[in-house]
């Protein structure tokens, strides 16, 4: 039930996230939403995956040198402004994801303006357009959720579960929080948060292909 439980989910590592500060109501962190998800943020609801896979980075890269030939951080610049900012690999994993495909032969090294850069070959090509699937849907997780629009989404909801707490307390301070009202708010409380558990379930079967 959602009332009164505890949640403690993990869900992995957040690019670009914020600090995390001492533990306040609502988990780690100060809230806000400048810079990332702060930690009370990502305990409660997570956020959008912010990651390639190790074995999907080749496919952003080659994605990016099948516009023009680019050197490595070009590369990453590529890769993060088409996920909207959302996503910047780090050279650690770009630089080494070169020189594999150069090896394999998807990708060779020429000089433009007396810089090393990287351009797409035929096999590339044909790899890319194998996995060009894996490329739009990779891109499209930041395009139809973006984390400026999850977050004010989400700021909705909390900024009516403030309220309510608001109006609970100023009840509770002026006497009419009566058991006879208390028991009643409770049987509110849980028929909403039933349907709204309802509904979860109804997103997580569409994700997964479960609807009868």
């Amino acid at each position: 039930m959602f009332w009164g439980c505890e949640h403690h989910h993990h869900h992995g590592h957040h690019h670009h996230a914020g600090p995390r500060g001492p533990r306040g109501p609502f988990g780690r962190g100060r809230p806000g939403f400048g810079g990332g998800p702060p930690g009370w943020w990502g305990d409660w609801f997570g956020a959008p995956p912010l990651r390639a896979d190790r074995g999907g980075v080749r496919y952003l890269v080659l994605d990016a040198l099948a516009e023009r030939a680019r050197h490595g951080y070009e590369v990453i610049q590529a890769i993060e402004q088409r996920s909207g900012d959302a996503y910047r690999p780090s050279p650690g994993v770009i630089y080494p994801t070169l020189q594999m495909l150069e090896e394999l032969g998807h990708a060779r090294v020429t000089e433009a303006e007396g810089r090393k850069v990287y351009e797409i070959t035929d096999a590339g090509r044909e790899d890319l357009k194998a996995n060009r699937d894996y490329v739009d849907a990779f891109y499209e997780r930041f395009a139809e959720s973006s984390w400026e629009s999850f977050a004010e989404d989400i700021s909705d909801v909390m900024k009516r579960v403030g309220s309510l707490m608001k109006m609970l307390r100023h009840a509770m301070r002026r006497g009419r929080l009566t058991p006879a009202v208390l028991a009643r708010t409770v049987k509110v409380l849980d028929k909403a948060a039933a349907e709204i558990e309802e509904l979860l379930g109804e997103d997580d079967d569409r994700r997964g292909g479960r609807r009868p």
